[in-house]
């Protein structure tokens, strides 16, 4: 807790089992008062990992439901628990749980509603392994969906997130996709809402263990990215309405 706000941490997971200890060891429970594993029907041992673990509040889905499908898991069980600031945090190692105090801090003294942790603020992006690839693609989408949407932001493409409750619960997230543009349909919806948005500077580490998506999904998933942001400046010229939008 922070200025008398709860904060909740959940782990969307998915085949975590042998990094999802080493994740939980690093997040800071002295101001952390929820950690929420959702688990999308692994293949391993992640629940169990979890159970040992003591996470408190341990949720399995029966039948896969994707990415953007855990998320909305995790968030209805965030803001069931009466969280104030909820932080999405992979249990793939990639991102590192300590920066989880600084982003926490940024939403409870008002100073902004949400914060993403930025790979591209830094040099952190291609010094933790990304491969070249993904890095000119993010830049590229980023660079696009920044003219579109009228934004700033370094990167739309993080996995690295902290909520506000109001922010939360100001946009539709039920409505978006269960696969990985549900991240950038989210941004699309604060924006279209009205709120800011921070960035920290955030290392990441690429390895075997760490998840990612192929080549293919990768090409569908940039497609998608261009989608949202068009639907955005469509809408906010009014020559058409996208249901996420309301």
């Amino acid at each position: 807790m922070i200025n008398g706000k709860r904060i909740a941490v959940v782990l969307p997971a998915y085949n975590a089992e042998s990094t999802l200890e080493k994740t939980y060891r690093e997040i800071p429970l002295d101001i952390v008062d929820e950690v929420i594993l959702v688990d999308d029907k692994s293949r391993d041992n992640t629940v169990q990992v979890a159970r040992n673990l003591g996470i408190k509040h341990v949720i399995r889905h029966e039948q896969n439901r994707g990415y953007g499908g855990n998320q909305k898991t995790c968030y209805n069980k965030a803001l069931e628990l009466d969280a104030d600031i909820v932080v999405m945090l992979h249990p793939d190692y990639q991102y590192t749980p300590m920066l989880l105090p600084a982003m926490c801090y940024v939403i409870a003294n008002d100073v902004y509603p949400v914060v993403l942790g930025s790979r591209i603020l830094g040099r952190g992006a291609l010094q933790g392994g990304m491969p070249l690839y993904k890095y000119i693609a993010n830049r590229l989408l980023t660079w696009t969906q920044n003219i579109l949407m009228r934004q700033k932001l370094s990167e739309y493409h993080t996995g690295y997130r902290a909520f506000s409750r109001p922010a939360l619960l100001a946009v539709n997230y039920a409505l978006n996709s269960d696969d990985f543009v549900f991240d950038n349909q989210m941004l699309a919806q604060l924006f279209y809402k009205g709120f800011e948005i921070g960035e920290i500077t955030c290392p990441t580490k690429y390895f075997k263990e760490a998840s990612s998506i192929n080549i293919r999904r990768s090409i569908r998933y940039g497609f998608g990215v261009l989608g949202v942001a068009v639907a955005y400046r469509l809408q906010q010229w009014r020559l058409a309405r996208f249901k996420i939008f309301t």
